[in-house]
């Protein structure tokens, strides 16, 4: 688990055909490898990687074919920039949203306008599986990033981000052009609610296996339910 918030950036290289080396050499990467550890969790351009060997200026971690294919890992250029950022800790501080660097797919930069000191960027989110996740106002993570959607269209397929100054600075967004891809998270928030509102009833979700049986899946998710199980 990750909060979006990018500690240092690092340089990517391929290993073998499935391994990639991560170089942390900018500005923060004493966050990221001072308590480095073999089977460590580093979100990498917002993909949550695992360290199988660590060097002395960087680690080596492994990739699916899964994961290349639904992200931008497998389609960087050696010597690549990537946002980097440690797992969170129990006790820490949580200034962005729980991402979990579980890509849901690739999104594009559309334009990047600067405006009062400040960047507005827009994205294309035209997968279905992303776009269904991204309200107004709400959290998503690019490249690892989190941020809150400032405006989108009504089914997600576009949105735009306000980024402040020290973000755009000191994160790989500032590299990007229009037409280059992004990985894309949805809020793990929404896709939970959307598991308790549509397919499986919540009574089958929370019921123990015992209480499964007589749990009634016609159940609907309503204030009843919810403070009979102590939510409210």
């Amino acid at each position: 688990m990750f909060t979006g918030l990018i500690q240092s950036l690092g340089k990517l290289y391929p290993a073998s055909d499935t391994q990639l080396r991560i170089d942390c050499d900018g500005p923060g990467r004493d966050r990221i490898l001072h308590d480095l550890e073999l089977g460590d969790s580093i979100a990498v351009d917002g993909v949550c990687l695992t360290v199988e060997q660590i060097l002395q200026r960087g680690f080596i971690a492994s990739v699916s074919p899964e994961t290349l294919a639904r992200t931008t890992l497998g389609g960087l250029l050696e010597g690549e920039i990537v946002n980097l950022e440690s797992s969170l800790r129990v006790g820490s501080k949580i200034g962005g949203h729980f991402v979990t660097g579980h890509i849901d797919g690739r999104g594009e930069l559309v334009s990047a306008m600067e405006v009062a000191g400040a960047w507005e960027l827009r994205f294309s989110a035209p997968d279905a599986r992303i776009a269904r996740y991204i309200v107004p106002k709400g959290s998503i993570a690019v490249n690892g990033i989190s941020l809150t959607v400032a405006t989108c269209s009504q089914s997600g397929d576009w949105f735009t981000v306000a980024v402040i100054p020290v973000t755009y600075a000191e994160t790989n967004l500032r590299r990007l052009v229009p037409g280059d891809p992004v990985n894309l998270e949805g809020d793990v928030l929404g896709k939970y609610v959307e598991k308790f509102t549509q397919g499986e009833s919540p009574a089958d979700l929370l019921s123990t296996p015992q209480e499964y049986s007589s749990a009634s899946v016609s159940e609907s998710l309503s204030l009843e339910f919810l403070s009979e199980h102590g939510y409210l």
